[in-house]
């Protein structure tokens, strides 16, 4: 995991200031094509986890949400609504790739669901970077093309989703991040990370 802004925080009157270095992903330069980056900690599936995400979202889907009705069906018990596995499968790669480097989410293709999750599997990502290029109209930006895989924990692929970023470069980004402490303090603020 790498370490993001560093700076100085003003601490209360009399104690010593001190060197900050903030949590984040990696900036486009950084990325690696054909690197594996393996999303640590897993993330074990509750019941609790699948009914409040397919009730938020108002998918009434039966496979889901009764467990009689599902015990009748091929699989034979409920299954993990496949858009909470998706949006785990992403999030997972956050504070590792992208947690304070986007730019934005351009889009996610390619998604499939091989093999259902269950309430009690624990869920494992990893991400290869598939392509990358410089941005030809937003300069200090990239597009980063990312193959995500989500794994049971017996192995089993659950999940695969190719998502396109808009990222910073490391350079640009600190410029940008300059501009927005000097705003800050220019506004009374103490320009303190994070801004």
């Amino acid at each position: 995991m790498s370490t993001g802004t560093s700076g100085t925080h003003r601490p209360p009157e009399g104690q010593q200031e001190r060197r900050v270095i903030e949590q984040r992903g990696l900036y486009f330069d950084e990325l690696e094509e054909g690197v594996l980056y393996a999303h640590r900690p897993g993330r074990t599936v509750t019941e609790a986890d699948n009914v409040l995400f397919t009730t938020l979202t108002m998918n009434t889907q039966a496979l889901h949400l009764d467990a009689a009705w599902s015990a009748g069906q091929p699989f034979g018990q409920r299954l993990v609504n496949s858009m909470f596995t998706l949006a785990t499968v992403v999030g997972q790669s956050v504070t590792q790739l992208t947690q304070g480097t986007i730019v934005a989410q351009l889009g996610l293709t390619d998604v499939s669901f091989p093999h259902p999750l269950y309430h009690g599997d624990t869920l494992y990502t990893e991400t290869v970077i598939t392509g990358k290029r410089l941005s030809g109209s937003r300069p200090g930006q990239g597009i980063a093309t990312m193959a995500h895989t989500g794994r049971n924990q017996d192995g089993t692929v659950v999940a695969l989703a190719t998502r396109s970023c808009l990222m910073w470069t490391r350079e640009a980004h600190a410029g940008q991040q300059g501009n927005a402490r000097e705003a800050t303090t220019a506004a009374g603020g103490q320009g303190t990370i994070p801004v």
